[in-house]
């Protein structure tokens, strides 16, 4: 990971890297780069998926711009292998990031032995993970790096079992409430989250989550950890 992560820091220094750097990345890590994308093509759609997240900076963002130069085949693997190092328990439990932008945030979670309970289902807690992890992170896309982010609390609601097959949480955020994010240096929101049942015809969903989070400048954390704060 060393290795990714130096590469990252490369891409994240330089705001004119073009598509070459992304081919070298991918070259380097031995992830396919299609020789038919055009340079042009490549570097728009990384500036386009970038620019709602240039007024934010912090140690997602500076991920995400990087990672966005590689074509869309790649930037799941790459995505999931970085923010699996930033939580280890994330990256045992086997989720995949497959979309991250500022507004939509997607996990996923195959139902496998090791993520299912005694009946086969998949765990609560690892439903209960999927979900935090969606919300936790496209908050922290969002957040000044001069804040930290924490769970305040949340409801998990089970409907029906899920035993076979593929799930996925799905958070998403408004510009409005990025807005709110940005202008408030202390608050909370309820990040709306849904999961998702991928391989169920049932219109039932299986799942409700409704997950809160809080974020305080980091002067503060620092404050009550020293035991000074009021």
């Amino acid at each position: 990971m060393s290795q990714l992560s130096n590469l990252i820091q490369q891409v994240s220094s330089t705001k004119k890297a073009t598509v070459e750097k992304a081919a070298t990345i991918a070259a380097q890590l031995n992830l396919p780069f299609p020789a038919s994308q055009s340079k042009n093509d490549g570097a728009n759609q990384g500036a386009a998926d970038g620019d709602n997240s240039e007024q934010i900076s912090n140690p997602f963002t500076k991920i995400l711009n990087a990672v966005q130069l590689l074509p869309k085949s790649t930037q799941s693997f790459v995505l999931t292998k970085t923010f699996s190092k930033i939580v280890p328990y994330v990256g045992t439990t086997g989720i995949v990031y497959e979309e991250v932008t500022p507004n939509k945030l997607v996990v996923s979670l195959e139902n496998k032995k090791a993520v299912q309970n005694h009946i086969g289902s998949v765990h609560a807690v690892a439903v209960t993970l999927l979900a935090e992890t969606a919300t936790g992170f496209i908050l922290g896309i969002n957040l000044p790096s001069d804040r930290i982010l924490l769970v305040k609390s949340y409801e998990v609601n089970f409907y029906r079992p899920i035993k076979k097959g593929q799930m996925a949480a799905i958070a998403t955020l408004s510009d409005e409430q990025r807005q709110y994010i940005l202008d408030t240096p202390k608050g909370e929101m309820i990040i709306p989250c849904v999961i998702e049942d991928r391989n169920s015809d049932s219109d039932r969903d299986p799942i409700t989550v409704e997950m809160t989070w809080a974020w305080i400048p980091k002067s503060e954390l620092k404050q009550r950890r020293e035991g000074r704060a009021k």
